[in-house]
């Protein structure tokens, strides 16, 4: 979303740029003020925004009305406040700050001596001069590159502020490039994952609330809020609102942060389910978008995403969360690109997307028009698209400007999930991802497949202690088992295999393939280890209950023969290897497609074997 102006006037009463749509009288009041005039022991704990904002001034007073009346103000656009009367203390403050950016309002007078020692800090995007005398002040600042103004009232640092705060949302959306980033596969299949998620609402509600309180400094009025009125609003107005929602998801997505995503895994469905909604509707209108429009979209970019997208031209891309989007060219590149890059350690990136419409509802890709829907009034044309939306890019050029040379425009044209490419590249993971299941276990494996198996352990641990079915409870066991193998922590997966076992032993038949795959499993970290004799005992008890619970040509039976022919074979044991992978490759063929890659693995098997034995025309042959 690009910025909304919210501006107030000295007496309190709102006179606004772009007014709250349908907000209620308790919207006011959300912001959690911590004071940092004292050590504490304890950090500070912060999950919800992108950006911190910071107040220094050596006079502040909170009994005053000015103070409370400057609080007011600001609320509607922070969820934290985080106020200094102490100099050095607010550089330490600063110095320990390493994720978030941090936007600064200081008083006149410190600022002076202060801007100098730490407009040099990366993560300081902005500073705003509050003083008495802006004649006196503007002459330092001018020389500050970072400091956005001098202000001597609070409604245009508001201004600014709002405008400011949304760059740093905006910069933040992960991107991934499928020629370049490996895992742009599996945040495709993120998505799918969380969307078929089916949880509870009303406990979810009320389980992100508590997780926020426990775990934030969010405002208990804000999450009051949330428990209470959250049916009440459409989970656009949510999304919009100077709530810590938008920031919230936006880095649970870009960290892959199990936590977050998992508490915030019903506003994600709610979301894409309320935008596909919309989009019917208003599609079905006479408000509805032409059948192929441009949208625009200006932010920064990191100078390594950046040189990622100029090798990835003529691929894909994705924006791995909502995305907002301007029918304004002229905002997306004023407020949100140009400045940008100004930033020595970014670039200011002006997108030109492309949208068919035919493409958008051929791959299930919803978009929105935000007017009327959202928390403000939308004076920017604001196009809201579902997650994950897929691009391919077609050219990156430099913009012509006169004050800066990092000013480019990429134009991109809307590819979605059906594009040839993407659908190459998805479909034989999503086919491996069927078989762990579907909703939070497919998740765990896609954090697997991330390279993220820390986070994997971490969400199945989660699971594993709120489970109550047996089933879950076996489910969960194995597939811990499965991410210690896959780091090669090896004694503890068996640990938790064996755990699944003594579960799906004491449940129905019913279970009893999940028994034979864990056997198998267990039998496939003991060849990991070497004790051969070991993994031969678990596959063949895998084998044994598989042929009771299976039929007769099924590839889980080709899978037990092959996995034992494995363990003869490392054995020197060469003939009974020979055998079992024969086995192997007669109920391959009866089973599986004739270019199924499994019957090549047979073959090879095969051939090496003889080649061990020394037969060397048979292996030829094989």
């Amino acid at each position: 979303m690009d910025e909304k102006n919210s501006k107030s006037t000295a007496s309190g009463s709102s006179s606004t740029t772009s007014k709250p749509n349908k907000l209620s009288s308790s919207a006011a009041g959300t912001t959690t003020v911590v004071s940092r005039n004292t050590t504490q022991s304890q950090p500070i704990r912060r999950m919800l925004q992108n950006f911190l904002l910071i107040w220094l001034d050596a006079n502040l007073d909170e009994s005053e009305d000015d103070y409370k009346k400057s609080i007011q103000h600001l609320q509607n656009i922070v969820e934290i406040i985080t106020t200094f009367k102490d100099v050095d203390e607010c550089i330490d403050f600063l110095s320990d700050i390493e994720n978030e950016n941090v936007l600064m309002i200081v008083s006149g007078a410190l600022g002076k001596h202060l801007i100098p020692v730490i407009q040099q800090c990366p993560q300081l995007v902005s500073i705003y001069i509050f003083c008495d005398n802006q004649w006196i002040h503007e002459r330092w600042a001018k020389t500050m590159n970072k400091v956005k103004g001098v202000y001597t009232q609070i409604e245009p640092i508001c201004d600014a502020l709002q405008i400011d705060r949304r760059k740093c949302d905006q910069n933040m959306i992960p991107i991934s490039f499928n020629r370049i980033d490996p895992l742009f596969m599996y945040t495709q299949l993120l998505k799918e994952a969380l969307l078929e998620i089916e949880d509870d609402d009303a406990k979810s509600i009320k389980e992100l609330v508590e997780y926020c309180r426990l775990h934030s400094d969010a405002s208990g009025v804000t999450l009051e809020k949330i428990e209470r009125e959250y049916r009440n609003h459409t989970p656009i107005w949510w999304y919009t609102g100077p709530y810590f929602i938008y920031s919230m998801l936006n880095r649970g997505l870009r960290q892959m942060d199990v936590d977050i995503i998992l508490k915030m895994g019903f506003f994600i469905r709610h979301l894409h389910q309320y935008i596909a909604e919309l989009h019917r509707e208003q599609q079905s209108s006479k408000a509805a978008m032409p059948s192929k429009f441009q949208v625009f979209r200006g932010q920064g970019l990191s100078i390594e995403a950046f040189e990622k997208m100029k090798k990835t031209k003529g691929g894909l891309m994705s924006f791995n969360n909502f995305l907002s989007t301007s029918c304004n060219p002229d905002i997306s590149c004023e407020i949100f690109a140009r400045p940008a890059s100004f930033d020595e350690n970014s670039v200011g990136i002006l997108f030109v997307m492309n949208i068919d419409t035919a493409i958008c509802t051929a791959s299930s890709t919803p978009f929105v028009n935000v007017k009327d829907v959202g928390f403000y009034d939308d004076q920017e044309e604001e196009i809201l698209f579902s997650t994950h939306t897929i691009f391919r890019i077609d050219k990156i050029e430099r913009i012509e400007d006169e004050h800066t040379n990092r000013l480019w425009q990429v134009n991109l044209t809307l590819a979605g999930n059906q594009d040839d490419d993407f659908s190459k590249l998805t479909a034989y993971l999503r086919e491996e991802l069927v078989s762990v299941g579907t909703g939070w276990s497919r998740l765990g494996s896609i954090l697997v497949g991330l390279g993220e198996p820390a986070k994997a352990q971490h969400l199945y641990q989660l699971l594993l202690e709120k489970a109550s079915s047996d089933g879950d409870k076996a489910q969960y066991n194995g597939e811990l088992g499965t991410v210690y193998q896959s780091i090669g922590e090896y004694s503890k997966a068996i640990t938790f295999y064996e755990r699944a076992i003594d579960i799906y032993k004491k449940m129905s038949p019913q279970s009893q393939f999940n028994l034979a795959t864990s056997y198998n499993n267990i039998g496939l970290v003991y060849n990991n280890m070497s004790e051969y004799s070991k993994a031969l005992s678990s596959y063949e008890r895998s084998l044994e209950i598989r042929k009771i619970a299976l039929p007769p040509n099924h590839p889980s039976l080709a899978a037990s023969y092959n996995n034992i022919g494995v363990v003869y074979d490392n054995m020197g044991e060469y003939s009974k290897a020979l055998s079992s992978y024969e086995q192997s490759l007669e109920i391959r063929k009866v089973a599986l497609p004739p270019n199924h890659p499994s019957l090549a693995d047979s073959y090879n098997n095969i051939g090496a074997v003889y080649d061990n034995m020394g037969e060397y025309s048979k292996a030829l042959s094989s």
